[in-house]
């Protein structure tokens, strides 16, 4: 193997089909924390390594020569593995994350954690909770007495409060479909994370138009020392540079 693909975004995707248009040898990784992922072009393996041990293992054994993490901005746990078993293992790692949103208009608060963002939006009376199944045990506690839109892209597998309703939606989502969401459910607080990109953009200019409260959760800091590209182009760039067999 050439390459190995840390994956799950849009972005992994378009990288790999790149690479598989110009025959370069690859493999994406995907956590197989989502049921039926959108699966990249080329050869998948799904599910974890075992850690940083078994990932060292894994690029010894398949003759990685570079690694390329392209998982989720919110991935910290993979992003730290990946760091610790490529220095381990000698191997060239390019991070390839997408910029974060900006906020543009002021209005935006930002936190640094779930918790703390459950605690902002405790003083709101109808709340959109856009942060993912990962992370709702954190919103249940402060927020159970709240009326509260969750949308996740699959079931989820606990209960929440009865005053919650889940919603099943896989983006991308239009501002016009987001306005109308959040208008039917008479929604005055949106409580989403730092994921960046135009897939699931559209509900924060909705939420402008609308004047809903925003809260915003930072992202998490990544590994010290890893090269860090905002684009596709530069990611493939990075690969041919590094020692992936050539076009």
């Amino acid at each position: 193997m050439s390459v190995l693909f840390l994956g799950g975004t849009g972005e992994a995707r378009v990288l790999a089909q790149r690479l598989q248009d110009s025959g370069i040898e690859f493999e994406s990784s995907l956590a197989g924390r989502v049921r039926n992922p959108r699966l990249p072009a080329g050869a998948v393996r799904i599910g974890g390594f075992g850690g940083v041990a078994g990932l060292v293992d894994h690029l010894l054994s398949a003759s990685v020569r570079v690694v390329v993490d392209a998982t989720h901005p919110f991935a910290a746990g993979i992003s730290a593995n990946a760091a610790a078993a490529c220095e381990k293992a000698g191997i060239p790692l390019l991070r390839l994350q997408r910029p974060g949103w900006t906020d543009g208009t002021g209005t935006w608060t930002w936190v640094d954690e779930h918790e703390r963002a459950a605690t902002a939006a405790v003083t709101g009376a109808s709340i959109f909770l856009s942060t993912g199944r990962q992370t709702l045990d954190r919103f249940l506690g402060p927020l159970a007495a709240h009326r509260v839109l969750v949308r996740v892209v699959e079931p989820l597998d606990h209960e929440v409060p009865h005053s919650w309703t889940v919603l099943l939606a896989r983006g991308p989502y239009t501002v016009a479909g987001e306005r109308e969401l959040m208008r039917e459910n008479g929604i005055d607080t949106l409580v989403t994370k730092d994921s960046g990109g135009a897939l699931t953009r559209a509900k924060l200019d909705a939420a402008a138009e609308l004047g809903v409260r925003v809260i915003v959760v930072r992202r998490p800091p990544g590994p010290r020392g890893v090269r860090t590209v905002a684009s596709v182009p530069e990611a493939a760039e990075w690969i041919l540079r590094s020692g992936a067999l050539p076009l």
